[in-house]
């Protein structure tokens, strides 16, 4: 494409390059190693569900069945498959019987290890269907509503009450909102098991559940044939239960995923190790299932300086984009992050966010790129707030950004009321008609402030980048490179649910779903 920017194609190349081979390193680790929230995302999609007299989840059942038995290594899916040839039962009923103690899956005799894996991969099959079922009727409501051509206003519910939630949703809808996302509970990424059934007590959000899921995507689907819309549903698959999540998203046609396997090492102390192998797996399904995914490189930007430190959010994009590329997600559904964070008093500010906004959308052509607010620098002020959100729904607009979160005047003050939610849909959307086609009006002045910003930030970009390809990704985050935090290799949580792969592992749905696009 032409740049406004005059950036330097060989840099840009080069670095693409040096981010290819630091993904293609990490993954060869991904490949030799499994967790417990693949094996569980594994039980999930193969029909169990539900949880104990306890309120365990039955996949965490299982799942700490074959642990205890020291089977992980060869994977959930061959004890169950295993089973279900032995026993003539159902994976449901298999659960079932374990969470009686009635069945010890590591005890049973096992049957030639090609015809289970026959048996497993055909139930497997099920649940891919249901999931491209779903990805069709997607297609039938974009086809029959048409889709936005503009940036999409993207929303937050977040009153910890589901059906609450379901309220303010359709609100936001009926107000102009194309995609609500439910925030999650705080503290939820921390648990290593997802919480069953419709939820009405969350501090900061609502719980992820399946049933939580389902219930919202019936409301918008509801409010969108009373708009002649589709509205898009937004969840979170970060955390330890990352491809579970991902899975029950997938069930349930969630759209949008936040998922990020550096925003949990950095932001929520999870091992590295634990979640970039949860993240490939949550990845592979996304990919499969037409799901967007958000990245998080704004959040470096909430503690490190976004002026000085806005090469790192480059460099972590470009990072980001080849992971995704390894997983089968399309660039289509890269909704790759980056946010308008850098201090309000800074002179010439405003060219500064332009040119790193203009900067993604050129190096990033094909993604749906996620553009976060102000956030950092709200203090409480109305009024300047308000303001501070029509300058960031201005570049969206001027450069083409996709995934538009709306900034909110009370930000910094309180969980937003429906009143301020339909306030900054008012502001960007008069912004958006407005301003609608000034990006294509306008060029930059050749090495003026925003040309000369860009490929300053690329080259920086660039130099980290080779950096840590010589480092490796896991050397970086123990140094602190990203967002000034530092992670030690095996600390964190989660790194007790790491297991090496044995030579008979197998998971069915990365060949049903890396190969069974169509």
């Amino acid at each position: 494409m032409n740049s406004k920017l005059n950036l330097d194609w060989e840099v840009v190349k080069k670095s693409r390059e040096c981010a290819k081979n630091i993904a293609t390193q990490t993954q060869e680790f991904i490949d030799r190693h499994t967790t417990v929230a693949v094996e569980r995302t594994i039980c999930r999609l193969l029909g169990i569900d539900g949880v104990d007299e306890f309120g365990v989840p039955l996949p965490n059942v299982v799942v700490d069945n074959i642990k205890k038995g020291n089977g992980l290594s060869i994977g959930a899916a061959i004890f169950i498959g295993n089973a279900v040839l032995r026993l003539g039962l159902t994976p449901q009923e298999i659960a079932e019987k374990v969470s009686k103690k009635e069945l010890n899956l590591t005890k049973l005799p096992m049957k030639d290890l090609f015809e289970i894996k026959i048996k497993v991969s055909s139930i497997a099959r099920e649940a891919v269907k249901k999931i491209k079922e779903n990805r069709e009727k997607r297609d039938y409501y974009l086809d029959k509503f048409g889709d936005k051509e503009g940036p999409y206003l993207y929303v937050i519910v977040a009153t910890g009450n589901i059906y609450e939630d379901i309220t303010q949703a359709k609100a936001a809808a009926r107000q102009g909102a194309d995609i609500i996302a439910v925030i999650r509970t705080t503290g939820q990424s921390l648990l290593d098991y997802v919480p069953y059934g419709a939820t009405t007590e969350g501090f900061g959000g609502t719980y992820a559940t399946q049933e939580n899921f389902r219930l919202m995507r019936e409301a918008l689907d509801e409010v969108g044939e009373e708009l002649g819309r589709y509205i898009r549903l937004c969840n979170y698959c970060s955390g330890l239960c990352m491809p579970e999540i991902a899975a029950m998203g997938a069930l349930e046609r969630l759209d949008v995923m936040l998922n990020d396997a550096l925003y949990g090492i950095l932001f929520r102390d999870i091992n590295m190790k634990r979640t970039m192998i949860d993240q490939y797996f949550s990845r592979v399904i996304n990919g499969y299932a037409g799901v967007i995914i958000n990245t998080g490189e704004d959040n470096y930007l909430t503690t490190a300086d976004a002026i000085e430190e806005a090469y790192t959010v480059l460099a972590s994009q470009f990072i980001n984009e080849q992971f995704a590329l390894l997983s089968g997600l399309k660039e289509e559904l890269m909704g790759l992050g980056h946010a308008f964070e850098m201090n309000p008093d800074t002179k010439d500010g405003f060219l500064l966010e332009l040119a790193q906004a203009q900067m993604a959308r050129e190096i990033f052509p094909n993604a749906p790129l996620k553009y976060m607010p102000p956030t950092k620098f709200m203090t409480g002020d109305i009024f300047k707030g308000h303001i501070q959100d029509a300058l960031f729904n201005m570049i969206t607009i001027m450069t083409n950004q996709k995934i538009h979160l709306l900034g909110m005047l009370t930000e910094a003050i309180h969980t937003p009321f429906m009143s301020d939610r339909a306030l900054s849909i008012e502001n960007a959307k008069y912004i958006f008609d407005n301003m609608n086609s000034l990006g294509e009006e306008i060029i930059f002045k050749k090495d003026g402030i925003i040309q000369n910003r860009a490929n300053d930030v690329l080259n920086k970009a660039h130099e980290l980048l080779k950096e840590i390809e010589k480092e490796g990704l896991f050397k970086t985050l123990e140094k602190g490179i990203f967002a000034g935090i530092k992670r030690p290799i095996n600390g964190g949580k989660g790194l007790d649910g790491v297991v090496e792969k044995g030579k008979d592992y197998f998971n069915p749905f990365i060949e049903l779903m890396l190969g069974g696009r169509n």
